[in-house]
């Protein structure tokens, strides 16, 4: 199979081309790098079968010859990057949504959207299955991420019933592992630098809001497998494991060895008050569940981040 992957120098697009290449496939990544990284795929660059394009999906999505499958995983994913990149968020979730489907109605490619929990916005349902609208504050700062996704999942389903494309939607929940940017805001990566800095772990709230942290072998398993399968979908992609914010900044702080402290933030605007998949459906359609304790990846995480990641000078603000 010759698979384009969208995103394909982010964090999960990244671990998701290499899958591809140990499945024997061939991989043509696509990324303009405005939140991805060159470093992320640096080790594949010599694969014969890897081949990569600098290319903004908004602008088009020029790729030669025959495409068998198509990933879209472009966007700005982290509450920092979606915030200080609003009308590119939109504009990705839109257009290069537009062109990444078009690319496999071209050639009559299986495609796959990665839609996010942030449809379900502040959920008054839970756990939350896919049959649940969502609650989201539609003018509200993260709306450009939660909209943008919605769009897109509105989208990818009108390709399937207008011109026949071969489509399935799954909806990732928070998602960690090696490669995510120290800088990127969210809850693991701000955690795991902090307390390799012996810095105060910044807690937003009162950290009793909750989240299901899946680690990312166990999600690209869950990518190929959907696109394999062909399930329409949507179909949550997690860990129905919850946990607190504080529980996940002392887990972090353990497996660290550290003695940070934790210190108290004000609490985004709109930030999910709790978090958890109900993956019934990946059980059933997919044969899918994830396999890694949140002790085991919090373990390799960490254990990157001391080989690779720079520590900050300072401690960043958490945001989930």
């Amino acid at each position: 199979m010759r698979a384009v992957v969208t995103g394909g120098a982010g964090f999960v697009g990244s671990h998701l081309c290499e899958r591809l290449l140990t499945q024997g496939h061939r991989v043509v990544c696509v990324d303009d790098l405005s939140t991805g990284r060159a470093e992320n795929i640096a080790h594949l660059l010599d694969h014969p079968r890897f081949s990569y394009v600098h290319q903004d999906v908004t602008q088009g999505l020029e790729i030669s010859g025959r495409v068998d499958a198509v990933y879209h995983l472009a966007s700005p994913a982290s509450p920092r990057d979606y915030l200080r990149l609003p009308v590119e968020t939109l504009l990705v979730g839109s257009y290069g949504t537009r062109n990444a489907l078009e690319l496999a109605r071209r050639d009559r490619a299986a495609f796959l959207l990665t839609s996010t929990s942030e449809v379900y916005g502040d959920p008054q349902v839970h756990p939350q299955p896919e049959s649940y609208w969502g609650h989201v504050n539609p003018v509200g700062p993260r709306s450009v991420y939660d909209e943008a996704k919605r769009f897109g999942e509105a989208l990818t389903m009108a390709y399937r019933r207008t011109y026949g494309v071969r489509t399935t939607i799954v909806r990732i929940f928070n998602t960690y592992g090696p490669r995510m940017r120290a800088d990127d805001g969210r809850a693991v990566p701000a955690f795991v630098t902090q307390a390799l800095a012996g810095l105060p772990l910044t807690v937003t709230g009162d950290g009793t809001q909750t989240r299901s942290l899946c680690y990312v072998d166990d999600l690209v398993a869950g990518l190929t497998t959907a696109l394999e399968t062909g399930v329409p979908g949507p179909v949550n992609l997690g860990n129905p494991e919850e946990v607190t914010v504080r529980e996940l900044a002392l887990a972090v702080r353990e497996v660290c060895g550290s003695a940070s402290p934790l210190t108290f933030l004000p609490r985004p605007e709109d930030d999910p008050r709790q978090r958890r998949p109900d993956i019934s459906a990946a059980r059933r359609e997919l044969g899918w569940a994830p396999r890694t304790p949140l002790t085991e990846g919090l373990a390799r995480t960490v254990a990157w981040f001391r080989a690779t990641a720079p520590l900050p000078g300072e401690a960043l603000p958490t945001l989930v």
